[in-house]
């Protein structure tokens, strides 16, 4: 339908940027309970445990994959979907503490693998055999698993919260991203951004608000206009 629109020029997020971000996330991660953490988070069917868990478990197949590229021997993220899933499912039952130290630790590790240099032109992969996914997209990628995973857990932290130039990123590669099921014209206080060839309806909202819906994220809440059905977002590469 709107396959023909270009991809945007984005002001991507950078190491400093994920730094801060997991800074923040791992306050709130080390302020969490073992109740807390059973208590549901945005996405369905997961608890916080399991969002924390996830967030850890990507830390460490990141670097991995980045170590494997240092060593020249290369490494998936993930050994496949089903053992992804099913850490997740090991990892969110682990008492606070242990999930502490588990979340600290790889993103520790994922620091590290950060600020080495790689080739311009390095690859790893999501899963063995698997499409290859380029190194310089990583840092982005990252940033927006800390942030919008932080936000999934309400535990004070919401898109609202989000910095600035990160929430006008997501919003633009959201916009992106939706373009392939919706033609909309989205009005914040400051632009205008369309999704698809923006010739469909209006929606009008802050920028953070406006992309934490597009995500699949809420209700709509803080935004006015007639709001689509959407499905689950994903990125278009």
């Amino acid at each position: 339908m709107t396959g023909n629109v270009p991809a945007p020029q984005l002001s991507e997020p950078d190491l400093t940027a994920v730094h801060d971000a997991t800074t923040r996330y791992l306050q709130t991660v080390d302020a969490s309970t073992d109740s807390l953490l059973r208590e549901p988070s945005v996405l369905p069917g997961w608890s916080r445990g399991h969002v924390v868990a996830h967030v850890a478990l990507n830390a460490l197949g990141f670097a991995r994959a980045l170590d494997g590229i240092t060593h020249d021997k290369p490494a998936p993220i993930y050994d496949s979907q089903e053992r992804r899933d099913a850490d997740i499912e090991e990892y969110a039952g682990f008492p606070a503490d242990r999930l502490r130290e588990v979340s600290f630790d790889a993103c520790g590790r994922l620091k590290a693998a950060f600020e080495r240099e790689y080739a311009a032109d390095a690859t790893i992969h999501r899963t063995p055999g698997g499409p290859e996914w380029p190194v310089s997209e990583l840092i982005s990628t990252r940033c927006r698993e800390v942030e919008i995973h932080h936000a999934d857990l309400l535990l004070d932290y919401g898109p609202g919260d989000w910095p600035e130039q990160f929430a006008e990123y997501l919003l633009e590669l959201a916009a992106y991203d939706r373009g392939d099921e919706h033609n909309l014209q989205l009005r914040t206080p400051a632009a205008k951004v369309a999704v698809g060839d923006g010739s469909g309806p209006e929606i009008t909202g802050s920028v953070a608000d406006l992309a934490w819906w597009l995500l699949g994220r809420g209700t709509g809440d803080g935004l006015s206009g007639e709001l689509p059905e959407l499905g689950p977002w994903h990125r278009r590469r």
